[in-house]
């Protein structure tokens, strides 16, 4: 297992990151970039950064991923915490005209009973609104968490999620009444069925936005999300960071 510990032997990099070695060292050149501190190129670097998409990718425990990488259970800890918020989506701050997005609603299993609650899935559960791209199918935007117990619509409201799309033409669920996104159709007081081109356009909405949930699965590859033992801004920073690193992964 010796060589588990650096990202110079390329074939570490896909089974602990989730990442191809093309898009991993797409993601450190960026990072270089944009100026975060202490980067340099080779083992320095790529080795802290390694840790910490393996931990989000593998989930293991602080005393599982140390040994790999030859640290102690603080330093690994340490190196968590200060790369990760390095790491996080950047927002879009323009759309074009034609974009169509979607947003959706997504629990991630948090331990930490602070900022979650027990929701739908039984567990306590963080809720976090996601907005993809319907073209691209990248994520464009991650919201912060709330409590897994809370409605989507509202936790779009609170979050901004209005100021982050903007004007731009953005699809919901059927939930999101009142929010100004675009939802389907739905039946009148006292209409006992909708007229045959109102369920066309939902069949056709239904479809489009199953896109958000292919998302949700890709981006759940990253088992972190999936039981988080992060505290406090850890759950914020960890589905921020996989965004950007799924959105790599997708793009190639």
């Amino acid at each position: 297992m010796a060589g588990v510990n650096t990202a110079s032997e390329p074939f570490w990099i896909t089974p602990f990151t989730g990442l191809s070695p093309r898009a991993f060292e797409k993601l450190v050149t960026v990072l270089r970039r944009e100026g975060a501190d202490g980067v340099r190129k080779g083992r320095p670097w790529s080795l802290p950064l390694l840790l910490v998409a393996a931990y989000w990718h593998t989930n293991l425990t602080m005393r599982q991923l140390a040994p790999l990488f030859k640290v102690s259970k603080s330093a690994a800890d340490r190196i968590i915490d200060h790369l990760g918020p390095m790491l996080a989506l950047q927002l879009r701050k323009r759309f074009a005209k034609d974009t169509v997005l979607i947003v959706d609603g997504t629990l991630v299993p948090t331990r930490d009973h602070t900022i979650a609650e027990r929701s739908t899935n039984y567990r306590y559960s963080t809720n976090h609104q996601v907005v993809i791209d319907v073209d691209t199918r990248l994520v464009v935007v991650a919201g912060r968490p709330f409590a897994g117990n809370r409605n989507d619509c509202k936790v779009w409201e609170e979050f901004g999620g209005k100021a982050a799309v903007g004007k731009t033409f953005t699809i919901a669920d059927g939930g999101c009444l009142g929010t100004g996104l675009v939802i389907p159709h739905r039946r009148e007081r006292g209409q006992c069925a909708l007229p045959a081109w109102k369920e066309e356009h939902n069949k056709s909405h239904k479809r489009v936005r199953a896109r958000v949930e292919h998302v949700f699965a890709g981006m759940k590859t990253w088992k972190v999300l999936r039981d988080c033992r992060l505290k406090g801004d850890g759950v914020h920073q960890a589905i921020l960071g996989i965004a950007r690193m799924y959105n790599l992964a997708l793009a190639g």
